[in-house]
């Protein structure tokens, strides 16, 4: 029997780029190889392991693609995660760099103060800052901000996201997801 842990597979679009970066796009085996039976992707590579019923033995694929082109929302959702990526994991009060389970998001103007949750309102924020800074406006709370929020670009979130990568890349996938770096010079 297969782990599905062990041998999941990178999902391209129809134009072999990834689905998204962060978090990467990847599907179980078993999910890939009910794709392939349903004729919605193409194999594009494959592990050295097996799938067998008895009726037939396949390899397990390791990146496929998608046989229809998804087109790919210009807006960034405003989700926790972007919020850090866009201000690359900085509090943006006290201006050190934090892990993900050491950061909370802040409101500029408190919800309780009519404050929305928006891309221009949230920042990224340790805890102790975000307690210090409590309820107050960031007039009154003594901080000066890193730099003002602003809604980030797909294109500005896609490139910090490939600092972080997932904490599986299997080799077959390098080409997939390094194909837009810049190559080293001799």
């Amino acid at each position: 029997m297969v782990d599905s842990n062990n041998c999941p597979s990178l999902v391209l679009n129809a134009d072999y780029r990834p689905l998204s970066y962060f978090p990467l796009s990847i599907w179980s085996w078993k999910d890939s190889i009910k794709a392939v039976f349903l004729d919605r992707v193409n194999i594009v590579n494959e592990y050295d392991q097996y799938v067998n019923s008895p009726s037939f033995k396949m390899k397990i694929p390791s990146v496929i693609s998608l046989k229809d082109y998804i087109p790919h929302n210009h807006k960034p959702p405003f989700t926790r995660f972007n919020v850090f990526l866009r201000d690359d994991f900085i509090c943006q009060y006290c201006h050190h760099k934090f892990q993900t389970k050491e950061l909370t998001f802040d409101h500029l103007i408190p919800r309780s103060k009519g404050g929305v949750s928006n891309w221009e309102n949230v920042v990224t924020s340790c805890s102790h800052c975000n307690w210090k800074k409590g309820n107050k406006s960031l007039q009154n709370s003594g901080f000066n901000l890193l730099k003002k929020p602003q809604e980030p670009s797909q294109y500005s979130l896609r490139l910090k996201s490939k600092n972080f990568p997932s904490n599986y890349l299997h080799k077959s996938w390098r080409d997939y997801l390094y194909w837009d770096s810049i190559l080293e010079k001799n």
